[in-house]
């Protein structure tokens, strides 16, 4: 019943900034954790970052310093702000949360970092 949608992907040079958006509608209740993932080309889902209910974060070490998982609260929407974007980033990103006896992705975001 929760459907997600991702927002705010695109180009950049390498060095640059985006900052990515999840929004979630339909009825969800006790949600416990959102997380981003991304796959790129070729590769394995891999977990970027997550964000709790009491909002603990969580970062793949690939990313820790340059990215940043945070709740908006004015516009109810999970945020992941990418800076310093090398080309190992370009992925596909997905947003995903679960709460009480539910699951759900959102159809991702193509992030393409150029050289």
């Amino acid at each position: 019943q929760v459907q997600l949608a991702e927002s705010g992907g695109g180009l950049v040079q390498a060095g640059g900034s985006l900052r990515l958006s999840c929004a979630a509608s339909g009825r969800a209740f006790s949600i416990t954790a959102t997380g981003w993932y991304r796959q790129a080309p070729g590769k394995q889902l891999e977990l970027v970052a997550t964000i709790t209910r009491d909002g603990t974060t969580n970062y793949a070490d690939s990313v820790k310093g340059r990215f940043t998982i945070s709740r908006d609260n004015a516009k109810s929407t999970v945020d992941l702000q990418m800076n310093s974007l090398k080309p190992e980033d370009t992925a596909v990103y997905y947003c995903h949360k679960y709460g009480l006896g539910w699951s759900s992705w959102g159809q991702g975001t193509q992030v393409t970092v150029s050289s």
